[in-house]
Order: C-alpha cells, then sequence, then structure tokens
C-alpha cells in the first residue's frame, strides 16, 4: 500500500513540477529558459513531496521548527544527486532531440528514477527515527 501511494505522490509531484515548468515558460523564454524552468519545477515538486511523503509515507511528526527544519534540509540534500539525474535526462532529451516535448518527456523518465532511488535514501537518512 505503502508503494502504491508513493508512485501516485511521485506521479502527482511530477505533474506539479511539469506544470510549473510550463509555467515558467509562458512566462519567460530568454536565456536559459530551460534552466530556470528546471529549477521553479524541481523547487515545487520539492515542497510538495516533502509534506506528502512526511506525512502519509514515513508518518513523522516533527517535535518543533527546528527539527522540521532539520528534516526538510536532509531532505533537500538527499534531493541533489536525485535532481542531477532527473535534469541530466531533461537536458539529455532537450539537446538530442528535436521536439518541444522532449525535454517533458526527458524529466519524466529522469524524475522517475530519481524518486525510485529516493526513496530508499529518505528512509535510510531522513526518516530513520
Amino acid at each position: 500500500m505503502i508503494a502504491l501511494r508513493y508512485i501516485v505522490f511521485a506521479i502527482i509531484s511530477t505533474i506539479i513540477n511539469l506544470f510549473f515548468q510550463y509555467l515558467s515558460f509562458l512566462i519567460y523564454e530568454g536565456s536559459f529558459s530551460l534552466y530556470v524552468a528546471m529549477f521553479v519545477g524541481t523547487l515545487s515538486g520539492l515542497v510538495l513531496k516533502y509534506i506528502l511523503d512526511k506525512k502519509y509515507i514515513f508518518f513523522h511528526t516533527t517535535k518543533n521548527k527546528k527539527d522540521e527544519s532539520k528534516k526538510f534540509l536532509l531532505y533537500t540534500l538527499m534531493s541533489v544527486f536525485t535532481t542531477i539525474i532527473f535534469w541530466g535526462f531533461e537536458i539529455g532529451f532537450d539537446f538530442f532531440f528535436d521536439s518541444q516535448n522532449a525535454k517533458y518527456i526527458g524529466a519524466i523518465i529522469g524524475l522517475s528514477i530519481g524518486y525510485s532511488i529516493k526513496y530508499f535514501l529518505d528512509k535510510k537518512f531522513v526518516f530513520k527515527d
């Protein structure tokens, strides 16, 4: 049941990530617009996924604001590695395929791989208690 819930949350976070990337492209199409969109999308997906994972996957209740900050910082640090995978796929697909949608397909593949790895990192290092 938790695995199914985690997959659903990953899909929701991916949709939010891509939606914010899409909005970013509507607002700004200048230099480095892909990187700006990826950053905006990643940040929005990160915050949503943290809230969902903490409450419904790992059933963690923070003790106070300091504990909450520490958990979010650790969660974000674990995201760095998986974000590199996600961004690598999105940039690679954007570079190698001549299609507007290629970057989104790369993002979906990268996020799927990243979220799979992230579950085990979060379980071992972030929500271990």
